[in-house]
């Protein structure tokens, strides 16, 4: 296993990670690469916070107010959203720790019609799927993934889809999922 210098394991390790969670190295990896392209004035894109409902909140202290519950308001879309080139973005970040296949109940209902809703509207809508065993990360638009999903008949993707329709991310330590790579070649190709 390599350690990086600011103390961050590397995403190819095998160990297992509880479902609690999943999904924690892939965004890390995704807010330091929109860290970096806010920073550079490359693209704003943001996670998108979670609405919740506080129901009760504990006051032990004036100055130290506790949450001590609350609810999910609704549903969340997706994770992320911005702008790139004048164009608004939309996308949703998943992990998967199986090596063969990619389930699709990880992609919620809502969130296939969410982006499919943004995609008919004019929005660069993708999926960002890191395979932690294998130590890839695919990018795949939205409306390819969508449309499988609706018509595989299957309770998973293959791994083999993802490597003959999606497009890896390569792993880089300044942008370590740096997607916007892949939408400059299908969307901002240079006209010769």
């Amino acid at each position: 296993m390599v350690n990086y210098p600011d103390g961050r394991k590397s995403h190819f390790q095998t160990e297992t990670v509880s479902a609690a969670h999943r999904g924690m190295e892939l965004e890390a990896d995704i807010n330091s690469t929109n860290r970096w392209y806010l920073d550079q004035d490359i693209a704003v894109i943001y996670k998108k916070p979670t609405p919740v409902q506080i129901v009760k909140v504990d006051y032990p202290a004036r100055s130290a107010a506790k949450i001590s519950e609350a609810y999910f308001k609704v549903p969340s879309t997706t994770d992320y959203n911005g702008i790139y080139k004048g164009k608004y973005l939309d996308f949703e970040a998943k992990e998967c720790a199986l090596k063969t296949s990619f389930p699709i109940k990880s992609i919620h209902p809502h969130q296939i019609r969410h982006l499919d809703n943004v995609t008919r509207h004019g929005a660069i809508a993708f999926v960002i799927v890191r395979f932690t065993h294998l130590g890839e990360t695919y990018y795949v638009i939205a409306s390819e993934m969508t449309e499988y999903i609706r018509t595989c008949g299957r309770s998973s993707i293959p791994y083999k889809w993802f490597q003959e329709h999606g497009y890896m991310i390569p792993y880089n330590y300044v942008k370590p999922v740096d997607y916007l790579q892949i939408v400059d070649r299908l969307y901002f190709k240079e006209k010769k």
